[in-house]
């Protein structure tokens, strides 16, 4: 996905093709160093509360890049072939 926009209106997107597929777009509190200095995003499943992305090596791991590609590829397995 293109970079357009800030960084707030990229959350805004990507929350709502989060929402579509039923899942929880999580954004740490930044208070931890390793938190601020890219993002820290993680994904939730609504349904089981387990979490789907962003808890590999500490809460809120993952950045909106990572974000975006993993809804997209939950999207395009949801749409199936």
């Amino acid at each position: 996905m293109a970079r357009a926009g800030n960084t707030r209106s990229i959350e805004r997107r990507v929350r709502r093709v989060a929402t579509r597929l039923n899942i929880h777009l999580m954004i740490g509190g930044k208070t931890d160093p390793r938190v601020r200095a890219h993002g820290g995003y993680m994904l939730r499943d609504a349904a089981t509360m387990l979490i789907l992305l962003g808890d590999k090596d500490y809460p809120y791991c993952a950045d909106i890049d990572e974000v975006e590609a993993f809804l997209e590829a939950r999207a395009g397995a949801a749409d199936g072939p």
